[in-house]
């Protein structure tokens, strides 16, 4: 089993999808890019991974499809979410039983459980399995916000190894960072925060940006970790604008549509998510030849 606690930058991957369900032939070819572009760590069934219209047992092929590829050279993480603790769990086994490194755990979605709720909910998953666990704040599509003070309760148990903060609150980060930054690790959650999170003493991103930009994304963190804080924060700013177009739309759209733009077969997306408009796809290929990854150019629809 690969450490957990890597420090740089970790993908957020798509999942690429056939009439079948999960295209296996494709995962293979998008583990082998992220290994080949220096990424240091993979999370499979995350949001950007459409894990929330995925099986349970789609989910848990997807998992056991990376760590073959993988055979154990970089840690794989697997997302665990969903509104029924119960269920969460379930999936918390399934990843454990299957062989992921560490979970990746979102707050409950819709339910909008109490701060005292969400202690019980991370708690919940620690018993059921014995897999390292990562606190993911993300109130932007939970509408809970995973307050500071609750995630250094979470931190008394060692079992509890980090924080994925997509708060987008920079104070609220610094707190976070004050209470737990000695025993925790924390990683951006937001493209777009990296050298900021990082300047709080973050270990780098799980990131959306490192599914079509993975060597510029893994260069940025690495900098930054390596002290040249200056060049970090160049590669930050001038990766800004494929950011911004990244998120035009709900993601995955955007970042999906980027990888098909890279070569990749990923196939659709599942409904309730649409194809990306015209206007955005245009965006997203103009912003992707600035920050100097080459696509094809599309011919006009």
């Amino acid at each position: 089993m690969a450490d957990p606690r890597f420090r740089g930058s970790g993908v957020a991957l798509v999942t690429p999808f056939d009439d079948a369900g999960v295209n296996e032939a494709v995962l293979r070819e998008l583990v082998r890019f992220q290994q080949r572009e220096g990424t240091d760590a993979l999370v499979v069934c995350g949001s950007t991974g459409e894990a929330a219209t995925m099986s349970p047992a789609e989910q848990r092929l997807a998992l056991e499809i990376v760590l073959d590829e993988t055979s154990g050279s970089m840690p794989v993480i697997m997302g665990c979410g969903g509104s029924d603790t119960r269920q969460v769990a379930r999936l918390a086994v399934q990843a454990a039983e299957a062989g992921a490194d560490a979970l990746l755990v979102s707050a409950p979605p819709y339910n909008k459980p109490t701060q005292k709720g969400l202690v019980a909910h991370y708690r919940a998953m620690l018993e059921a399995q014995d897999r390292p666990l990562i606190v993911y704040n993300v109130p932007g599509r939970t509408s809970v916000n995973i307050l500071p003070a609750t995630v250094a309760e979470l931190g008394t148990d060692e079992r509890v190894i980090g924080v994925k903060e997509a708060c987008g609150d920079i104070s609220q980060v610094a707190e976070l960072a004050r209470l737990v930054g000695e025993r925790m690790l924390l990683w951006s959650g937001n493209d777009d925060q990296v050298v900021p999170i990082m300047a709080l003493g973050g270990a780098g991103v799980i990131s959306v940006l490192a599914n079509v930009a993975p060597r510029a994304t893994s260069r940025m963190a690495h900098l930054f970790l390596d002290g040249d804080v200056a060049g970090a924060r160049a590669l930050q700013l001038l990766l800004l604008p494929l950011i911004a177009a990244l998120f035009a739309e709900s993601n995955p759209i955007p970042v999906k549509a980027g990888v098909a733009m890279l070569g990749f077969d990923v196939g659709p997306l599942r409904l309730p998510l649409t194809a990306i408009s015209e206007a955005t796809r245009q965006r997203l290929e103009a912003a992707l030849r600035d920050a100097g990854i080459a696509v094809p150019v599309s011919p006009p629809r």
